[in-house]
């Protein structure tokens, strides 16, 4: 019997697509289509070296085009090919370090990027329904704790928050241009600090432990007071596939949440969990006033809406998150099973 999510999916003419397939989400996300059996075409840059992508060897594991998301004439020409009949639009340049290094590529690859995105699908009859991936970063912070809600002020602090903030205004305005003028229903899914088997990127916590493990050196923990609203890549992955459903249905709401459920862990807790994993692992708690100045140092959402209209629910808490996350690398290492065996197995769980 099919999983009743992605049902509606399944039911539709055309494919999703998936824009930055070969990121560490759209990876996680292409393993939980292809469980549920739902259609899936990629448009992405290629992936990175070490990648998850990279170390399943997904090239041409699904239909896919590897081009930029500046690039409007090939992903035009890549929709036109596949007609998909709804999107989920997660191509970024996600890392906030990264964006103060290049501001100028984020704005230009998340703004815009999405502006390609929205602006090619309202030509096209047979795009139903898009989801836009943007973070719980856009919500302006006072670094009180205060659990954020859809209707509070956005704000962006640093260049990557700012240009989210700016991705988030461009579905405003074309889920204006929808209601006025007719189009795809467009909706902003908000989440953060996805963590999961196989994410290797830079300035990550679990990746840069994961780096220390494997390469036997000491890792050093930036602001290890901070907290951060740790959950499994694959609960917002299911909050984003039915609110995708939903909104093929009905659209009662234009933006949504996806947080984990509990009390918010201290990065200080994720690395101990991560030593009682790796006994070896060298840690080293240094607070480093610059990155401080960088980066927010409280985060938490309110997911109460989604809750309410999709009854989503996380599946996981926020320490057994970060344990799933660490049990996965644990028998990647030990050669235990193959990615796509240790994926399959949390999805089993998840879903």
């Amino acid at each position: 019997m099919e999983n009743p999510l992605g049902q509606r999916l399944r039911e539709l003419p055309g494919p999703l697509l998936l824009t930055g397939h070969t990121g560490f989400k759209g990876t996680w996300m292409t393993f939980l289509l292809e469980h549920l059996n739902v259609p899936i075409v990629g448009y992405s840059l290629p992936a990175e070296k070490d990648s998850l992508y990279d170390r399943a060897e997904r090239t041409g594991a699904i239909p896919e085009a590897l081009a930029d998301i500046r690039d409007y004439d090939a992903l035009e020409q890549c929709i036109d090919l596949h007609k998909p009949s709804t999107i989920i639009h997660m191509a970024a340049q996600a890392l906030v370090l990264k964006s103060y290094e290049s501001p100028r590529e984020t704005f230009d690859v998340n703004v815009m990027g999405t502006v390609n995105v929205l602006d090619i699908a309202f030509k096209k009859d047979f795009v139903k329904a898009i989801i836009v991936v943007t973070t719980d970063k856009v919500y302006r912070n006072d670094n009180s704790g205060r659990a954020f809600v859809e209707t509070d002020p956005l704000e962006g602090k640093d260049p990557y928050s700012a240009s989210k903030v700016g991705t988030e205004s461009v579905v405003a305005a074309w889920q204006q241009i929808s209601k006025a003028s007719g189009g795809p229903r467009v909706v902003s899914v908000r989440a953060g600090n996805m963590i999961g088997g196989g994410d290797f990127a830079e300035n990550r916590i679990i990746p840069d432990l994961i780096r220390g493990v494997m390469m036997g050196k000491p890792v050093q923990i930036r602001n290890p007071d901070s907290t951060r609203p740790w959950q499994h890549v694959l609960d917002p992955c299911v909050g984003y596939l039915m609110t995708l459903e939903s909104s093929i249905e009905k659209l009662s709401y234009t933006n949504l949440n996806f947080g984990p459920k509990g009390k918010n862990i201290t990065v200080s807790e994720v690395a101990h969990i991560t030593k009682s994993f790796f006994p070896d692992l060298e840690l080293r708690m240094e607070i480093e006033q610059k990155l401080q100045n960088k980066e927010s140092l409280y985060l938490n959402l309110n997911s109460e809406l989604s809750v309410k209209e999709l009854k989503w629910h996380p599946s996981f808490n926020q320490i057994k998150s970060v344990e799933m996350s660490l049990s996965w690398w644990k028998k990647f290492i030990n050669n235990e099973a193959t990615i796509e065996e240790l994926c399959l197995a949390d999805i089993k769980i998840c879903v």
